[in-house]
């Protein structure tokens, strides 16, 4: 499953140039791109990705999986049917960016429950910027993260150390450097 799920993310969701002219959200610029939202909203992409991480989170006692809006919503969401096929359902939540300002205002999205464990997703990490926020978000909410899943790992900008200063079990189904290995095959 990894294996077809590194070579959508080729075909879909890298951008590679000598030059560094990608700019990224933490104001950098890289010579490689991750937009992984082609892979996440493509069917066969969609289900690999709720798979692969459910079959990483179903043996830990969690009840809910989410993160930051926009990036991690499709992954939460293919896991959460995922888990639900295989009768083991998880629940999904949602971080909003900024607090909802009608209705009942919520920053955190979900039927979630104080002293619950939860999973954080999210598609890439850089920084780790994104994911650091969803954190503190079910936090003070009284969630116990129990660990961190992203589509890929940069492996740039100590993205994953910074994440670990707040959750210390943090998962990467991809990394930049298994892309690289791929997209140099691809070009041979």
């Amino acid at each position: 499953m990894k294996k077809r799920l590194m070579e959508i993310v080729l075909e879909k969701s890298f951008q590679y140039a000598d030059e560094p002219i990608y700019k990224l959200v933490s104001g950098g610029v890289s010579n490689f791109y991750f937009n992984c939202k082609p892979t996440m909203l493509d069917p066969e992409g969609k289900e690999l990705i709720g798979r692969l991480i459910f079959s990483r989170l179903k043996n830990l006692e969690v009840g809910a999986i989410g993160g930051l809006e926009l990036g991690s919503v499709p992954i939460s969401s293919a896991v959460s049917l995922i888990s639900q096929l295989e009768g083991r359902p998880v629940k999904e939540f949602i971080v909003r960016k900024e607090k909802k300002d009608h209705g009942i205002p919520a920053k955190v999205e979900g039927q979630l429950v104080a002293g619950e464990k939860v999973v954080v997703v999210d598609d890439v990490i850089t920084t780790g910027g994104s994911t650091i926020k969803a954190i503190e978000a079910v936090r003070k909410l009284g969630l116990q993260v129990e660990k961190v899943i992203v589509l890929v790992d940069r492996e740039e900008m100590n993205g994953r150390q910074n994440i670990q200063q707040h959750c210390p079990n943090v998962d990467a189904l991809i990394r930049r450097t298994e892309i690289m290995e791929l997209y140099k095959k691809s070009q041979a």
